[in-house]
């Protein structure tokens, strides 16, 4: 069996593979917070899964981003070159919002008095100015013991050029303090810029310890029910790693089950024959967004936790698929402010109390309780009839927005979800239109609980080429970790012009990222024959600041190829803003990915049934600019292949609904998907 897990902010999910029968199952509970292991082992218990025989086991969680957004974690301090000390304090000065007069600047998560400065001075080259003064970190060690630091992180300056200073700090502190938990700046990224660096090793420090708990208590249930060590954690860049490499670097985890629903999109894309993708996933708390050109995840190292327009969030130096996030989910809070307008979220009602229609107590309207109050959602059939839905519930808190715009409930909540929907839109442009991309060249891919249910929507304002939702939707990102190689990412820097640079040293420069690549996975358990490589560079023209991330071709490099790289950087920095120069280049980080290759679970074709026996019902249904509308219900997995349906229709089965529109058509192709696309006006 392989075996994945997905905790979500309301529900946890669980796929899985036999990988004798080639049968794929899910399963689905309530997330616990507070005992979130409790969830993982109830989706094993409903999946009646046999932990024996689990050969690949792999969990995404939130529980990095919990500790960081609700800063629950460990008592931190630093430890810095003497002059730096404040450099968490200073940040950046390029402020999201610059006539925002309420901005405020992010506390940094280490308070002055636990930042230490060391004696000790490396150039930009990595060349020794000052010997580290060993004295200087006993001395902070001591410090450190009577304000009861539970975990250090440790940032030298330029130590992504040479970081012996910091390795000698790391003996000395395990040599003394063995206690505590540690975090090395050039463990987790050898890339340059000291602000960034600095707060990727604070944050990694400071979650670690809670990590370290969960991960230890999680596995040693799974063990206890015969579960083999196979266990590995999904990482944010889309690849995944041994629960010993995930305590190791939790930060690596930030946005572990999000990024799996775009690795499975990746390949749902490349079943369809289309590599252009908007990946689009609606859970119970959040709504998020990435884009995939040329079957390609767009990865970057300017991730931001916390970010909007008016607050900096705090900056993580580690790759990460570029993903979108807003507070836009099933349970996301609709409220009124003191103006008396509208709002959702990001507030969430979560798993616990949940949505009021849960009947567990919510008291607030939120953006599942809208789309009952509409008729998209079937009381009667939420989770599969698992979940009896309470529309009393619904329609009073519902009432005071009603009140309050003088309208009918069901107007209330058609407002609750266009709301929703504009802010689904704008983040769904800020990952195409703002970075260059025409959404009408892109296929949008709808998963997790509401998706389907606010894509078709979407689709009618952005002009996508089409809407596929694939299998299962509900828990689509747990299916999609089992699509996840295990994968290790190196970045360098070294400033270096390209029209003198030769290209022997440019093949050095990666040969010896690969090598080093190579032994990282072939230490969690992967065969040599399994191990695949992928080059990039940051580049920019000489003068510039930021950079843009350029493929570079796999094997011998030579001049031809540096030529090749150029006119691909002037083609990349033109679609990104529009211009070119005739300036020179600069190569300034050198980035290798190693992918350790797994067996992927495969699609089976379905066999389908007929239009008649997937049709369950008629009901009235509110479109937005049709009004209620008498719809056609399905149960999907009844639906016949190929056979085209026109809307308004709504598709039902056990972890979704879909809804399509009046002016819209559906199919349902040989592996199952949905196809959403624009009904053909009449000539």
């Amino acid at each position: 069996m392989r075996v994945a897990s997905d905790i979500g902010g309301t529900f946890t999910d669980l796929a899985y593979l036999d990988e004798e029968t080639g049968a794929v199952g899910f399963a689905k509970a309530s997330t616990t917070p507070g005992h979130l292991a409790d969830g993982v082992l109830a989706t094993l218990d409903r999946a009646r899964l046999s932990a024996d025989k689990t050969r690949f086991f792999v969990h995404g969680s939130t529980v990095v981003i919990n500790a960081l957004t609700e800063r629950k974690g460990a008592r931190t301090a630093l430890l810095t070159t003497k002059g730096f000390r404040d450099v968490l304090e200073i940040g950046r000065a390029n402020r999201p919002d610059i006539y925002n007069l309420y901005y405020t600047k992010p506390k940094p998560f280490v308070p002055r008095y636990l930042r230490l400065e060391i004696r000790e001075r490396m150039n930009y080259r990595g060349q020794v100015l000052e010997p580290l003064k060993e004295e200087d970190v006993l001395a902070a060690l001591e410090i450190y013991r009577r304000e009861g630091v539970e975990a250090v992180a440790v940032c030298f300056l330029h130590a992504y050029a040479n970081p012996a200073h910091e390795k000698r700090c790391l003996e000395i502190i395990r040599q003394h303090a063995p206690e505590l938990a540690l975090s090395a700046s050039h463990e987790l990224s050898r890339e340059w810029r000291e602000y960034e660096r600095t707060n990727t090793a604070v944050l990694n420090s400071y979650v670690k310890p809670t990590v370290e708990h969960y991960l230890t208590e999680l596995e040693e249930r799974l063990r206890a029910q015969g579960m083999p060590p196979v266990y590995h954690v999904m990482q944010s860049n889309g690849g995944t790693a041994t629960f010993a490499r995930g305590k190791a670097a939790p930060i690596y985890a930030v946005e572990s089950g999000p990024v799996a629903g775009v690795i499975g999109a990746v390949q749902v894309g490349r079943l369809i024959g289309e590599e252009n993708l908007i990946t689009f996933d609606v859970g119970g708390t959040t709504a998020k967004t990435s884009l995939v050109k040329g079957g390609q995840p767009r990865i970057t190292t300017e991730y931001k936790i916390g970010w909007n327009r008016g607050y900096a969030g705090y900056p993580i130096l580690a790759p990460t698929i570029d993903i979108v996030e807003i507070g836009a989910g099933g349970g996301s809070i609709a409220w009124i402010d003191e103006a008396g307008s509208l709002h959702i979220g990001p507030q969430s009602a979560g798993a616990d109390p949940g949505p009021a229609c849960y009947g567990k107590g919510g008291d607030h309207p939120t953006v599942t309780d809208a789309n009952v109050m509409v008729g998209r959602l079937n009381p009667d059939y939420f989770l599969g009839g698992e979940i009896a839905l309470d529309l009393e519930q619904t329609c009073r808190v519902l009432a005071p927005i009603a009140y309050r715009f003088r309208c009918t409930l069901e107007e209330a909540a058609m407002g609750i979800i266009r709301l929703a929907d504009a802010s689904m839109i704008n983040a769904i442009q800020l990952v195409s239109v703002r970075r260059g991309h025409d959404p009408r060249d892109f296929v949008l891919i709808a998963f997790g609980g509401g998706g389907a249910m606010h894509a078709p929507a979407l689709a009618r304002k952005l002009r996508v080429k089409k809407v596929v939702v694939p299998t299962e939707p509900g828990v689509f990102s747990a299916w999609g970790m089992l699509m996840a190689d295990l994968r290790q990412d190196l970045i360098r820097t070294a400033i270096r012009r390209t029209d003198r640079m030769e290209p022997e040293e440019l093949a050095t420069f990666f040969q010896d990222m690969e090598t080093q690549a190579g032994e990282a996975l072939m230490a969690q358990g992967v065969a040599p024959e399994r191990i695949y490589f992928r080059r990039h560079a940051d580049m920019r023209y000489k003068g510039q600041e930021h950079t843009v991330k350029v493929p570079i071709p796999d094997g011998p490099l030579t001049a031809v190829t540096l030529r090749e790289i150029e006119k691909r950087f002037h083609d990349l920095h033109h679609q990104a803003y529009t211009f070119r120069l005739d300036a020179p280049i600069e190569l300034v980080n050198y980035h290798v990915t190693a992918f350790g290759a797994v067996d992927k679970a495969e699609i089976g074709r379905v066999r389908g049934g007929s239009l008649a026996q997937a049709h369950k019902d008629r009901r009235g249904v509110y479109f937005d600019d049709f009004g209620l509308c008498q719809t056609d219900i399905y149960e999907r997995e009844l639906l016949p292949v190929g056979t085209p349906i026109s809307g308004p229709a709504v598709v039902e089965e056990p972890t979704s609904t879909t809804v399509i529109f009046p002016d819209q058509v559906f199919t349902r192709d040989e592996y199952g998907f949905l196809h959403i696309e624009m009904q053909e006006s009449p000539a």
